[in-house]
């Protein structure tokens, strides 16, 4: 069982961050059900990071992509994105924002390249609807070289393999020099070999141009290309994974990922599975704070059951009348017995006196 820490989301530190998603909130409502996919979800990318989104199918990371992005609009709470409130936003800033501030990277080759346009023309469309200024022939050059697909500048989509493709759909996203590139599912559709290659090469664009990147994806080996993933659960963020290199002993480099607990603004944290399966926690728990740190505890623990009582011998009464006294011993031989006494006994002298 992995360790696990706790890492509290702020967003006070100097200078503002790229994404900063507080307490956001987006509900559903189809045929009179409401549905909750983002649950008070809290989120923090610095400006130049390259972060991994992990989650199940349903756990709310497509529908936080589609915020970020501003296609969508959340219910509540706060969402900023290279400086935009995307609460605050009216039609036409939305639409220069995503003409202008983020790239979108789709799961689907379709959605990301025009099948009819070249590698090159694909680019150049880009920035010709975002108005891009400048020399835009070298631009396309640039971004294509980037991405190591300059030798297909001139196939259209049919004409590349999958990881051409989604190399070509980076160089699209990138060619308006976004400040946060976004990517949903980028490597959904292609083979192991060829996903780690199109990974690569999103960390190379991160790295030389230090534009901010979000992947998200269900597929936990992305992690393995990014230094820091976060995990989403039921709509909120559950857990990160930071990962380093470190020097040991005798020098050489290991590369270590530390597992942290998000706790958010109130105090909230969601316990890891195993954890709670292993401890059996369920509705209550309890807490206790110790020196120097939280234990948390089963609240259906069983404590000690008392002993029985131990029986005391009960004394016997005192005798309290002449009839529940003990008969007296009989009188010894020789000795008159007394006469008796009653109604029909006869007179003594002493009654007669």
């Amino acid at each position: 069982m992995e360790k696990t820490e706790t890492r509290v989301i702020e967003t006070t530190e100097t200078g503002e961050p790229d994404v900063v998603c507080s307490d956001l909130v987006r509900i559903f409502t189809a045929q009179g059900v409401e549905v909750q996919a983002l649950q008070g979800l809290n989120l923090r990318l610095d400006r130049g990071e390259l972060v991994a989104l992990i989650g199940a199918s349903g756990s709310g990371k497509s529908t936080l992509l589609g915020i970020l992005s501003g296609l969508d609009v959340p219910t509540a709470g706060v969402a900023r994105v290279a400086g935009h409130d995307l609460l605050a936003l009216g039609r036409r800033e939305r639409v220069a924002f995503r003409r202008r501030s983020v790239g979108f990277v789709w799961q689907q080759t379709g959605r990301n390249l025009l099948p009819y346009l070249t590698a090159a023309e694909n680019v150049a469309a880009a920035l010709a609807v975002a108005g891009a200024r400048g020399d835009r022939e070298a631009r396309v050059r640039e971004v294509l070289e980037v991405l190591d697909v300059a030798g297909v500048a001139d196939r259209r989509p049919a004409q590349m393999s999958g990881g051409q493709q989604q190399r070509v759909a980076i160089a699209v996203a990138i060619a308006n020099e976004p400040r946060v590139l976004l990517a949903d599912e980028p490597t959904g559709e292609l083979d192991e070999a060829t996903s780690a290659s199109v990974l690569e090469a999103m960390r190379s664009v991160n790295e030389r141009l230090g534009v901010t990147t979000l992947i998200v994806t269900h597929d936990p080996t992305v992690s393995e290309h990014v230094a820091r993933t976060v995990q989403i659960r039921d709509g909120r963020t559950s857990t990160e994974v930071l990962r380093s290199t470190r020097t040991d002993e005798h020098g050489a480099e290991q590369a270590v990922a530390e597992e942290f607990a998000v706790l958010d603004r109130v105090g909230r944290l969601q316990l890891p599975h195993d954890f709670v399966g292993a401890l059996g926690l369920h509705d209550r728990v309890r807490l206790s704070l110790e020196p120097n740190h939280v234990a948390v505890r089963p609240g259906q623990e069983q404590r000690p059951t008392a002993a029985p009582p131990i029986p005391t011998a009960v004394p016997h009464p005192e005798p309290s009348t002449v009839q529940d006294a003990a008969p007296s011993a009989a009188p010894a031989a020789g000795t008159p017995a007394a006469p008796p006494r009653g109604r029909h006994a006869a007179p003594t002298q002493e009654d007669a006196s």
